[in-house]
């Protein structure tokens, strides 16, 4: 049974330029198994051929296991896994130069909030993710759409904020991300009429889950977390709270335009 989901690194938009692009494939394994049936091994070879060549980058490869057993067997296992994708690709014409990590994760743990379906759950986790990082997308406009706050906005205009970038995982502000919103800040103190609400998202968890885990606090409220962080941090920055408010929307608030977009964090403006 094999699945197919979209990562996206970052999102720029200055005209909306996109950063280097994650696109994977996961494969899927029976237990305590790493042989390969040829539906799956033709469906994986598909997948990359059927992709550009001319954007992809670079291939990686990493095997998994369940959290059953020891951690010494599952990393064998795992990169059992790995290898055999990798000898399938090579066996169908796929250049090994473009292959730059083979390598076997060991187990993945079962989330602390997960006590239904474990059997489900632990088969989703023996796999082998194959992800092609792609070349940037070439530049495109929408309308409605800000990298920073503008002298004149209708309600519903959206701005979003090229530098907040988190860790993986992480609600925690970066440098950098405190930089960006100090800009923001600046420009907000400007223009006071300006009310809005600070949108949190993710994309590309598990079908199963609306919202990804913050690895900080354990729970699976990352979209919230990261909204209510950049709320937190304009407040400090002598912000009117009652200009702000904060959501976080997990992956129910896709824009349509295809996953690169919905990994974001996004002021939307709700009154001029």
């Amino acid at each position: 049974m094999i699945t197919k989901f979209l990562k996206i690194l970052s999102l720029l938009f200055g005209g909306f330029l996109f950063a280097q692009e994650e696109v994977v494939q996961s494969v899927y394994f029976e237990f305590d198994k790493y042989n390969l049936d040829d539906a799956q091994a033709k469906t994986v070879v598909d997948f990359i051929k059927k992709t550009d060549s001319t954007r992809i980058e670079d291939i990686q490869i990493y095997g998994y296991t369940d959290d059953i057993g020891k951690d010494a067997y599952n990393y064998k296992l795992s990169s059992n896994r790995a290898n055999t994708i990798q000898r399938k690709l090579l066996e169908n014409g796929i250049t090994n130069k473009i292959i730059v990590t083979i390598e076997g994760k060991g187990r993945i743990l079962i989330d602390d909030d997960i006590v239904e379906n474990l059997p489900e759950k632990r088969s989703k986790n023996r796999r082998v993710d194959v992800v092609l990082n792609l070349k940037p997308l070439p530049k495109i406009e929408i309308p409605g759409f800000f990298k920073t706050i503008q002298k004149k906005h209708i309600v519903g205009d959206h701005i979003y904020l090229e530098n907040l970038l988190f860790d993986r995982g992480s609600s925690k502000l970066t440098f950098k991300a405190k930089s960006e919103l100090d800009k923001i800040a600046k420009l907000l103190l400007k223009y006071k009429t300006l009310q809005f609400e600070i949108q949190g998202h993710v994309c590309c968890v598990p079908p199963n889950q609306k919202e990804a885990i913050d690895r900080d606090t354990k729970k699976r409220q990352l979209s919230i977390n990261r909204s209510e962080a950049v709320y937190k941090y304009l407040a400090f920055k002598k912000i009117d709270k009652k200009r702000m408010t904060f959501k976080g929307y997990g992956n129910s608030v896709p824009l349509g335009k295809g996953p690169e977009y919905d990994r974001r964090v996004e002021l939307v403006i709700t009154k001029i």
